[in-house]
């Protein structure tokens, strides 16, 4: 029996409110996978073009003195 028929087989044996908390829970996993592929193809796109860039700062630039 693979993963996923394992899964089918203990949501069968769930009450119907215990199933509806399963299902809040598979929408909030779905939700979280949207959340950060779109996070990391916002970054990818901003920073698309800007791979062979020379950065007008140094390290000494970033570095605090007091």
């Amino acid at each position: 029996m693979n993963l996923e028929e394992k899964i089918i087989r203990y949501v069968q044996e769930l009450s119907e409110s215990k199933k509806a908390e399963v299902l809040d829970f598979v929408e909030y996993l779905r939700s979280k996978v949207k959340e950060r592929e779109w996070s990391e193809f916002s970054l990818s796109w901003a920073m698309s073009g800007m791979e062979n860039e020379v950065s007008p700062y140094s390290l000494e630039d970033i570095k605090e003195s007091f």
